[in-house]
């Protein structure tokens, strides 16, 4: 199913800072106004979907149904093929401390650098991608979901304090530097969810 986006409005449906900068900047030339799910209270829906295209459903139905108005919603993650495409959707989880609270991606990094290591396997140069699926719904629960990825490598220890969450260890390919190094414009070119978001707009916008 196929639905142009005919608005001037919608809700970035997310509570994750770095997440809704990237998406609001990708609407921006589309002459989207966007707010955040956090920015409106609205509350974080349980993400208990099996692929990234069901949580992203999940958040963007969630996010349409408490606002009123068309959401946007994005679910991504790592995925490393030694260790079974983990942290995958559980991307976010792996952040978490042992009673589900606060942590960090420092504590993610170590663990998937140990978890490599643990295999007996060199996490340097280990292959990765990130994933991501992208839906867009309205309020009347027509949903429509696209996805992107963007294929590359692990390094260790992280490098640059430019991207969020793993980026700091994801070099892409045909690159040296990693999406935490990378000029926030460059990486915007070529990441997971630029993949996702020119399908969307192939399809929805033009």
């Amino acid at each position: 199913m196929t639905r142009k986006f005919i608005e001037n409005s919608a809700v970035i449906a997310s509570h994750n800072l770095g997440k809704v900068r990237e998406i609001s900047k990708l609407l921006v030339p589309l002459g989207i106004t966007t707010i955040s799910a956090r920015e409106l209270g609205l509350a974080e829906p349980d993400e208990n979907g099996q692929t990234f295209i069901e949580n992203a459903e999940i958040k963007a139905l969630a996010a349409a149904k408490g606002s009123g108005l068309p959401a946007l919603a994005d679910d991504s993650g790592l995925v490393i093929p030694i260790l079974g495409g983990d942290p995958g959707i559980y991307s976010a989880r792996w952040a978490l401390d042992p009673n589900g609270k606060g942590g960090s991606f420092t504590s993610a990094v170590k663990k998937i650098k140990h978890s490599i290591e643990k295999m007996g396997a060199t996490s340097e140069g280990q292959k990765a991608s990130f994933a991501c699926a992208l839906s867009l719904c309205w309020p009347d629960e027509v949903i429509i979901s696209f996805e992107g990825f963007v294929h590359g490598s692990l390094t260790f220890p992280p490098r640059g304090n430019k991207g969020f969450g793993y980026d700091p260890i994801f070099i892409p390919e045909n690159h040296q530097l990693t999406f935490g190094e990378m000029d926030p414009i460059e990486k915007h070119q070529i990441s997971h969810r630029a993949q996702a978001f020119k399908k969307l707009i192939g399809l929805c916008f033009n």
